[in-house]
């Protein structure tokens, strides 16, 4: 290879890096806290693919609203149900048209200690507990279709005074998992790995017990501009995105 030739594909690559640089972005994310471990893949995979950056924040759904509603700078919004999202979209928060289903989620009622909760769930009527964590139904999805099961049961009544409410998903596994709750309701994708759950025992709650937990992402308005932020919501359309929303053991929208 000559001199020139060589120089010139350098100054080629030299100038791809550049591109690469200037037209790589960063976007602000708000996602449900029950999406915490599939969205930390996700985002390494976005940033491998694209060159941009997804800057994630955890937390309840409910909450995330009335800060996008005071002014918080987020650009895309990762909701545990499809309510909030049109809520947004219906108050002109958001882009019209952005928002979609990007996973079904799974609740489970979970111990941290073993062979503890019995794959019928039979526990919640049997009692000998003290505590029954789920998160506060008015903020998180997940804690809305955990009173849905007990009413479809017949067991709200009774199991009420137990309740030790978390402000999101993130904090009742908390409870669970250092024991200051004997079981409670998380999600599914907070327990398992490979399609199993790795500690304590579970129940994973049927579907037919309550509404489907429809999680829609959606695009803020603050974001409408940002490249990295459509690119993020295309990217949870992926291959790559789905085998990683299904490995956590969310369904996909049809």
């Amino acid at each position: 290879m000559s001199n020139s030739t060589f120089n010139r594909s350098l100054l080629a690559l030299c100038l791809l890096s550049i591109s690469s640089l200037v037209y790589a972005d960063t976007t602000l994310v708000a996602v449900a806290a029950n999406f915490t471990k599939p969205m930390n893949e996700i985002a390494a995979a976005f940033e491998k693919s694209t060159g941009h950056t997804a800057q994630l924040s955890f937390g309840a759904s409910g909450k995330f609203v009335a800060q996008f509603e005071n002014g918080a700078p987020f650009e895309v919004f990762l909701s545990a149900d499809d309510k909030n999202p049109l809520k947004l979209e219906q108050s002109g928060l958001a882009v019209p048209g952005s928002r979609f289903t990007y996973a079904i989620g799974k609740l489970a009622l979970w111990s941290s200690t073993a062979n503890y909760v019995d794959d019928q769930g039979n526990i919640l009527s049997s009692g000998g507990f003290k505590h029954l964590a789920l998160a506060d139904p008015k903020l998180a999805p997940y804690g809305a279709a955990a009173l849905e099961v007990l009413k479809n049961k017949g067991l709200l009544e009774k199991l009420q005074p137990l309740f030790v409410q978390g402000e999101n998903i993130a904090q009742t596994h908390e409870f669970i998992s250092t024991g200051n709750a004997e079981l409670g309701f998380v999600a599914l994708s907070q327990i398992i790995d490979n399609g199993k759950i790795t500690k304590g025992s579970g129940w994973i709650v049927p579907e037919t017990l309550h509404s489907p937990i429809l999680q829609d992402a959606v695009l803020l308005k603050t974001g409408a501009n940002n490249p990295a932020a459509k690119a993020l919501l295309d990217f949870l359309k992926s291959a790559p995105a789905l085998a990683i929303i299904q490995k956590y053991g969310y369904g996909l929208p049809k």
